[in-house]
């Protein structure tokens, strides 16, 4: 994957020397932040640490007394000075491993740590831990990236885009640091990162929520660093659909995997990073008009995804039974999707109870593939409704050998195979069947699945996820990928000591001990976006 969550470990073609290259940055760096408070609305995951705890403790003893986990998983504490204090749980073993290894990994430009690859949930753990400057200079240092001028061959590329990776060059000899920038000229197929601003967005946001400070995202080049992002995406154009257009390998699936179109996970970073977007923008000349851009694209937005890529047992049966060929605003098969079309696979795997957002809609097609960052990222952006967020949960309990098996978490289900294998990815040896991104198992997503159970109150979902994970992570060597059907098998190309999974892992265990560490991460339902239909039996608007 190369790019989980943010950031793309790919090669580079664009470089810049150290020498005055950051002389508006380093005052930045060099400002303490005020501490500031922050007037919060009350809501699940925003509550106080003493009601979180309660109420998710109480969810796990009810969950241990009706047999649903075993008394081995259990909270556990962090042996970090940051937060050893805070917690009263014998640590789990591998708690003090993960935190060494992940410091092993920290990159320093000119005597700062600055990040660590594929940072999001890397910072995200420094984050919980109490130690945000590595998250403030990461953040300024791709900011500062993202005022290069950004070339692929002879194509100048949008001035927004953030860059997929960037590594640090340490010249010993003239004792200089150099940072080295990717926008997509080296990544596999050449495709732009899509996700990286989005997530850069998130990101700001969540280190002004664990901090309190306000200043970093209200200086002059923050705003202008999110219009920038924004204007990419919310330019017009020839669209009809409020969804983004992206190619193939525009995120954390990097490479061919028939994502193009309209994928989910694309979506939903979209309508998080918006929404994020829309508390940090300043309401003055500038900010106001992409404000109302934003409000008007998020309602658009919430409508279309809830409405179209939204599947159920009843929709599902709706599908099956749908006419084609039909024409004017009174069609009920808007997209012209051949129920033909429906691979077996879904009707078995569809339960009776749950839902999810299905992979793709786009005319005359829908890619009923499950996919778990973006269901996840829906629940966090309260792009799913409460109700289809409790769904999502009911689908993953009710599949739980088919979405987590063995190893946490199936990042695609199923597997694409044989004929469509070779159609659909070129026949890349990397995706073969169930591995890699082709039905592979991520650790890392276990920071997205944890977060997700605690805004819906199901903190057993990740304990039993959690256990899993511990059982093989450590002994395994800290594992890129699983393969395998059931993720019993370590990923055939998967690289070790992988900083994505650990800080995944962290993360989750983090929050589970500290359900508030979820308001960082989370957004409450905004009501204005609430949808006035009800469920009915076609798309009919």
């Amino acid at each position: 994957m190369d790019g989980p969550l943010g950031l793309r470990k790919v090669g580079s073609y664009a470089s810049v020397a150290d020498a005055g290259d950051e002389l508006d940055l380093s005052r930045l760096l060099e400002k303490p932040p005020p501490k500031l408070s922050i007037e919060r609305q009350r809501s699940f995951e925003e509550r106080s640490l003493s009601e979180l705890s309660i109420s998710v403790r109480a969810l796990d003893a009810a969950a241990y007394d009706h047999g649903m986990f075993s008394p081995g998983m259990r909270s556990s504490g962090f042996d970090t000075p940051a937060s050893s204090a805070r917690n009263s749980f014998e640590p789990h073993p591998m708690v003090a491993e993960a935190w060494e290894a992940l410091r092993r990994s920290l990159v320093y430009l000119r005597g700062q740590p600055v990040f660590v690859r594929d940072f999001v949930p890397s910072a995200l753990a420094f984050l919980m831990n109490g130690e945000p400057e590595i998250v403030k200079n990461f953040l300024l240092k791709t900011l500062h990236l993202q005022g290069w001028e950004k070339k692929v061959d002879r194509f100048k590329l949008g001035e927004g885009v953030m860059p997929a990776s960037f590594k640090v060059l340490h010249d010993p000899i003239r004792k200089t640091d150099t940072l080295i920038a990717d926008f997509g000229a080296s990544a596999i197929g050449r495709v732009a990162p899509v996700d990286s601003g989005f997530w850069w967005i998130i990101l700001l946001r969540a280190y002004t929520k664990s901090t309190g400070d306000l200043s970093l995202a209200e200086t002059p080049e923050c705003q202008k660093g999110m219009r920038l992002i924004l204007a990419l995406c919310l330019s017009e154009g020839f669209d009809t659909f409020p969804t983004l257009l992206c190619a193939d390998g525009c995120s954390m699936i990097d490479r061919r995997m028939g994502i193009y179109g309209y994928p989910i996970e694309i979506q939903a970073l979209f309508f998080m990073a918006l929404r994020c977007a829309l508390s940090m923008l300043k309401h003055d000349a500038e900010g106001k008009e992409f404000v109302e851009r934003i409000v008007k694209r998020l309602h658009a937005l919430s409508y279309h995804m809830r409405s179209y890529f939204w599947l159920d047992f009843q929709q599902l049966n709706d599908i099956y039974r749908w006419k084609t060929e039909e024409y004017s605003h009174t069609a009920v098969n808007k997209f012209n999707v051949i129920p033909d079309s429906i691979p077996d696979w879904v009707f078995d795997f569809m339960p009776t109870r749950g839902g999810y957002f299905i992979g793709n809609v786009s005319p005359a097609r829908m890619d009923f593939r499950w996919f778990c960052l973006g269901n996840c990222v829906a629940i966090l952006s309260s792009l799913a409704t409460p109700e289809q967020a409790m769904a999502i949960m009911d689908l993953i309990e009710a599949r739980w050998e088919e979405i987590v098996g063995e190893m946490p978490l199936k990042v695609a289900y199923p597997a694409i195979e044989s004929h469509e294998w070779r159609i659909v990815t070129g026949c890349d040896p990397k995706n073969t069947r169930w591995s890699y991104h082709n039905g592979g198992s991520w650790p890392v997503l276990l920071w997205l699945l944890t977060a997700a159970c605690i805004k819906t109150g199901r903190p057993q979902i990740a304990r039993r996820a959690i256990e899993l994970a511990e059982s093989r992570l450590l002994k395994d060597g800290w594992p890129e990928y699983y393969d395998g059907k059931l993720g019993r098998y370590i990923g055939k190309q998967a690289r070790k000591f992988q900083t994505w999974s650990i800080a995944g892992y962290l993360v989750a265990k983090m929050m589970l001990e500290d359900p508030s560490h979820l308001g960082m991460i989370s957004l409450e339902e905004d009501k204005a976006m609430k949808p006035l239909i009800k469920r009915s039996t076609s798309w009919t608007c």
